[in-house]
């Protein structure tokens, strides 16, 4: 595994130079010459492909979420999830239960764009803005200082590369490398009898270029579409002709493909930061920003380099987090720099997700003993007293299938949660029992009867989540 890839960038281009000396030299002659003069093409391909990955992602996505059908919507317009996720397969993966979402696509190439928020009177919103390479380039983090108690109305405005003009007197101005960014705006909902609060909120929301945001003097809101939670979540299909999420229809591309949606990509999305190392590999196969992919005939080497860039893209890199049999992201996610592997690899799993600061979602489906959860047994997870999820905001832990799913077969909907009266013992700690079947004392997570996943949200998360400090306790069956 690699964590930035500097040094295989050189050495890779080395072996491509000096491989028509080796011709010369007459090694051809030798039966492995063939592989040693294009083993270079299937490191630069898997090189490449990874570097290349959450941009491609990216745009898959925006493509299937762009429209007027179901589960879409227009450029610079959210779509507002309108309830809680559905039960059963067609659910995005691990859907959460603790917030309604409102995402869009921003177009920010010919003028900027601006996002008004209301106050949320104490209520959590969790707002962002990711760059077509998946760094965030915003988000509300920043404003909770000790405790995610909501926040204040606000207008940001999100410039493209090499815009220049003036903005309205209280717009905040951010700069968004990329043409296009995706905007996720998250309201805490407190159960069905809450979500006509959030729909308010949601109401209150306006996205506008700055030509109509600056024309419209009464500010007032523009109408959304609107949706269930399905149609929402960044890694869903929709209604465009296409098939499976947008992970799905990335690893169905050929190279051809996949380098071709990347090279359309790049003049309008330049890597960040740039890389002179990557942008080579990509010339040395014969892919150029905005122009037609020629990519070399050599069709063994590059099937074994995109093979390779697949297995790469799915394997969690060193610094991720584990412990206990959960993972999670630490130090570095949202913010990624020349840490490709990590930045693939986050694309792949949690497409969307923000920085340490935003919100950390741990991972098991194993339990202390190494074996896979399964709804038909009963688990217990303790939270020592001084070890509870540190938090400025709040968190939750979910049960789902082993694909991510809400399960239909669990007797009722529900996350465990320090907002929904999760009850502590007597000294402090809580416990935490999953089971299928229902626990009439404690504090009951129900479960698919079925092999599952558990994932704990940190919303707001305090340093010690992501610093090592921290780490989520066992699932320990009983």
């Amino acid at each position: 595994m690699i964590k930035n890839r500097r040094e295989p960038f050189s050495i890779h281009w080395a072996c491509a130079s000096f491989a028509g000396l080796a011709l010369l030299a007459g090694c051809a002659s030798n039966p492995s010459a063939t592989q040693k003069t294009t083993g270079w093409i299937g490191d630069e391909v898997a090189d490449s492909y990874v570097f290349g990955y959450p941009l491609v992602l990216m745009g898959v996505a925006c493509d299937a979420a762009l429209g007027t059908g179901p589960g879409q919507a227009p450029i610079n317009t959210l779509r507002h999830a309108q309830a809680l996720p559905p039960i059963g397969a067609s659910n995005p993966s691990q859907p959460s239960l603790d917030t309604l979402d409102s995402t869009g696509w921003l177009d920010v190439g010919s003028e900027p764009v601006i996002i008004a928020l209301p106050d949320s009177h104490g209520r959590y919103v969790d707002a962002r803005v990711l760059d077509m390479w998946t760094n965030v380039v915003w988000s509300t983090s920043s404003q909770f200082a000790t405790n995610a108690r909501g926040i204040k109305a606000q207008s940001i405005a999100f410039v493209g590369p090499g815009w220049q003009g003036e903005l309205p007197k209280g717009v905040k101005r951010v700069d968004v490398p990329t043409r296009n960014a995706w905007v996720s705006v998250r309201i805490q909902s407190n159960g069905a009898r809450d979500l006509a609060a959030v729909r308010k909120l949601q109401r209150a929301i306006r996205v506008a270029p700055l030509s109509v945001y600056a024309a419209d003097a009464s500010g007032a809101s523009m109408t959304p579409p609107r949706g269930n939670a399905a149609d929402i979540a960044i890694g869903t299909s929709s209604g465009n002709g296409t098939s499976g999420t947008p992970a799905a229809q990335v690893a169905a591309l050929d190279a051809t493909g996949f380098f071709t949606r990347l090279a359309d990509a790049l003049p309008d999305n330049p890597p960040t930061p740039a890389d002179p190392h990557a942008l080579k590999f990509l010339a040395d196969l014969g892919v150029t920003p905005g122009e037609p992919v020629k990519l070399p005939s050599t069709p063994d080497a590059i099937a074994a380099g995109l093979a390779e860039g697949h297995d790469r893209v799915v394997t969690p890199p060193s610094n991720l987090l584990s412990a206990n049999g959960w993972s999670w992201f630490g130090e570095g996610v949202g913010n990624y720099g020349p840490d490709y592997s990590l930045r693939a690899y986050a694309a792949s799993a949690q497409l969307g997700i923000g920085t340490k600061d935003d919100e950390v979602r741990a991972v098991v489906s194993q339990d202390s003993d190494g074996h896979a959860l399964h709804g038909a047994n009963r688990y217990v997870i303790h939270f020592a007293s001084n070890q509870l999820p540190p938090v400025r905001g709040f968190w939750s832990i979910t049960a789902y299938t082993k694909d991510g799913a809400l399960s239909e077969s669990a007797p009722a909907r529900l996350a465990v949660s320090d907002r929904n009266g999760a009850r502590r013992n007597r000294d402090g700690s809580l416990d935490v029992i999953v089971s299928s079947t229902r626990v009439k004392n404690g504090n009951w997570l129900p479960a698919p009867r079925a092999d599952l996943q558990l994932v704990l949200r940190l919303y707001a998360p305090k340093p010690q989540a992501t610093d090592g400090s921290w780490q989520p306790p066992a699932v320990v069956r009983q």
